[in-house]
């Protein structure tokens, strides 16, 4: 089932959001309510807890007193690391429990204060994060919480910062207005992107753009893209993949291009890559193989180089995810194109015009792929002599 890391600072509205999708049907897990839940009275976690920190730490009536053990942990690194290897598991079998309930088409959400800070986005298929201005935030929690502007600020401060938030975020929820904004927002996003993503996940299906051809204008954010994608990658490979890296247009900084994201998984042979098990991790995190055989055009003897190629199921980010041989002519050619593209300007003026003028005359992308083909094989020599001046040599980034 499809998997979203939910997320955002206090303030934000992350619980408006955690709650619509709960009404529109997703299965929820939160993981702050999950750690209370596994700490109350009468449970194994609770009698941990007391067995470790003492009796000190129960109130009058028998449940935790999570001030009283806030003050021990919060001092004491030992004492915080020895309540989290008693937390951490309760707290992710309980999750485990949510997740195995979700049906296989579902979408399970995981309200995650803590999921920018921990680094953890690269566990889900998408994360979400509800954002709003700090003045914003700080007017809400002065007026609905009662808090004071020094409390309000202490809390705000010690969060992940809203750069920091921004590029965990496959989706940024913005909340400057309304509740009832926000929420016609997380609606729109669940019809148009995770029930077809749910959709495609559970039947293999990749997101494929339309065959209208459309180049866009460089996006900034194209970088911020692809390393979320390779880190959910990386942990699908395994020790599998060798190398991982943003290849193609969207990987050179001001290049127009096919709103596409490529990117190349270097593997040790493509046996490797066809092993069953690493093409059900694949397909469970969202990159199943493309049907069909794949190659790439050797650009020094013209022969056929075979890869395998993968897609995200993702209907709102299409991606296409090449795997070749490290060392391959391929895989070193998609390296040096882009480096190349990326240091040498006039090559790269040269590129736009290509593709600016192909855009006006051609109507699919098939066309223009095609129609590419023989300025590719004219600068081969172009680009190797610039490596051999360079010394460059194919190295990820």
């Amino acid at each position: 089932m499809l998997r979203i890391g939910l997320s955002g600072g206090i303030g934000s509205g992350k619980s408006t959001v955690a709650q619509r999708f709960s009404q529109l049907g997703a299965i929820l897990a939160d993981a702050d309510q999950i750690a209370r839940e596994v700490v109350q009275p009468g449970t194994p976690g609770l009698s941990q807890v007391v067995e470790r920190f003492g009796p000190g730490v129960l109130a009058a009536d028998g449940a935790l007193d999570r001030a009283a053990l806030g003050a021990i942990v919060f001092a004491d690194p030992e004492a915080r690391s020895d309540l989290e290897a008693i937390t951490h598991p309760l707290i992710a079998r309980r999750t485990g429990q949510l997740l195995a309930a979700a049906p296989a088409d579902g979408v399970f959400v995981h309200d995650v204060p803590l999921l920018v800070e921990k680094r953890m986005g690269a566990g889900y298929h998408l994360v979400v994060v509800v954002t709003a201005e700090e003045t914003t935030r700080l007017e809400r929690l002065l007026r609905e919480r009662g808090m004071t502007a020094e409390e309000a600020l202490s809390r705000i401060r010690v969060q992940a910062t809203d750069e920091e938030r921004r590029a965990a975020a496959d989706v940024l929820l913005v909340n400057m207005g309304t509740r009832e904004e926000l929420v016609a927002s997380v609606d729109k996003l669940w019809h148009e992107r995770l029930v077809p993503f749910a959709h495609n996940l559970a039947h293999g299906i990749r997101s494929r753009r339309s065959e209208r051809l459309s180049i866009s204008e460089p996006d900034p954010t194209w970088p911020a893209q692809a390393q979320r994608l390779l880190a959910r990658l990386q942990l699908a490979f395994g020790p599998a993949g060798v190398t991982a890296d943003h290849v193609g247009s969207t990987a050179v900084p001001g290049l127009a291009a096919k709103d596409v994201i490529d990117l190349q998984v270097g593997v040790a042979s493509l046996q490797v890559a066809d092993e069953p098990h690493l093409l059900r991790r694949l397909g469970d995190a969202g990159f199943p193989r493309a049907a069909g055989t794949w190659a790439d055009t050797d650009r020094r003897s013209g022969g056929r180089l075979p890869k395998r190629l993968h897609g995200s199921c993702d209907p709102g980010r299409v991606v296409h995810i090449h795997v070749r041989e490290v060392g391959s002519p391929g895989w070193r050619w998609s390296l040096l194109f882009r480096d190349w593209m990326r240091a040498d300007e006039r090559a790269r003026e040269e590129y736009a015009g290509l593709k600016r003028t192909l855009a006006a005359r051609l109507a699919t992308t098939s066309e223009y792929a095609d129609a590419k083909e023989p300025w590719f094989d004219e600068v081969g020599q172009r680009a190797e002599a610039w490596a051999a001046r360079s010394g460059w040599e194919p190295a990820g980034g």
